[in-house]
């Protein structure tokens, strides 16, 4: 399953041909200014986030869109205002966690499952836009995900953020493939590779030397 995750991803950002770095900044909004993360953490950000929340859900179409919320300004429900768009805001702006690895975003999710650090409905993105807080929303529908998807997400955040990370899964899915079975023949006489152990069959005359 991992693998064939991470072949579909190189194969979906090969096509896209364009990183999150270079795209238009349309989901930046109020809500960065009224972030809790300090300066330091605020400047290990992308500069743009622009449509990574589409990509997302262009690798992952199953993930819920929570995207019904009417905006206070038009009056009308804004469809582009969608679960994973506040997560990414929340984690890259709200906590300002770094966005290269997985285990800044697993401990975004991990918030929204109430095992990590208390979530504040008076900064989370969408407060000031939307006709309703829409943080007990995505926090159900986070929740409501399989571990399995919750794993998936994290894998396909970190690639569109980072996309070396893709590479490296990929050297390491490499060499899994590639590495000797239980079932295939090895050589007798080479010397165990480092760090495993082989046990040696019992030789005569062993019993004694337990002997006092």
């Amino acid at each position: 399953m991992k693998k064939k995750l991470v072949n579909f991803l190189v194969a979906f950002l090969c096509m896209m041909a364009v990183t999150v770095i270079g795209a238009t900044a349309t989901e930046v909004n109020s809500n960065s200014t009224h972030s809790t993360a300090s300066g330091d953490q605020l400047a290990q950000r992308p500069r743009r986030t622009g449509n990574a929340w589409q990509r997302v859900y262009e690798v992952l179409p199953e993930l819920p869109r929570e995207n019904e919320y009417t905006n206070v300004e038009s009056g009308e429900i804004d469809p582009d205002n969608t679960l994973i768009g506040r997560l990414i805001r929340y984690h890259l702006y709200v906590k300002g966690r770094p966005y290269q690895y997985r285990l800044d975003w697993k401990l975004t999710l991990a918030d929204y499952l109430g095992e990590n650090e208390l979530m504040n409905e008076a900064v989370y993105p969408g407060y000031d836009t939307l006709d309703t807080n829409p943080m007990e929303g995505d926090r159900a529908a986070i929740q409501s995900l399989t571990p399995q998807q919750r794993d998936d997400l994290v894998h396909v955040l970190v690639s569109i953020f980072y996309p070396n990370y893709l590479t490296l899964l990929q050297e390491q899915a490499n060499r899994e493939s590639s590495a000797p079975t239980a079932s295939e023949p090895t050589d007798a006489n080479a010397p165990p590779r480092r760090g495993t152990t082989v046990p040696q069959l019992p030789q005569a005359g062993d019993a004694e030397l337990l002997l006092p």
